[in-house]
């Protein structure tokens, strides 16, 4: 399967989705979280570098549980407003 290049807006969300989780996760230690959370630390690394854009629904909602956080705060965050 091919997949279709991410637009640059695509690209941005991601990158301040990772920002967001990096801010929120603080002083706590990469490992902590993800495992808490149920994912690999190297999941957690790529989506907080900007590696992976488009993580699954299910991985970034572990992660904001692990992390205090809301996907209304996430989503209203990440998503630009309709101009």
């Amino acid at each position: 399967m091919v997949r279709t290049p991410l637009t640059p807006e695509e690209r941005e969300r991601g990158e301040q989705l990772g920002r967001l989780l990096r801010a929120a996760r603080g002083d706590r230690s990469m490992t902590a979280v993800a495992a808490e959370a149920g994912v690999s630390a190297e999941t957690l690394r790529k989506i907080e570098t900007g590696r992976a854009p488009t993580p699954a629904f299910f991985t970034v909602a572990a992660l904001a549980g692990a992390l205090g956080l809301s996907m209304d705060e996430l989503v209203g965050r990440c998503v630009p407003l309709p101009a």
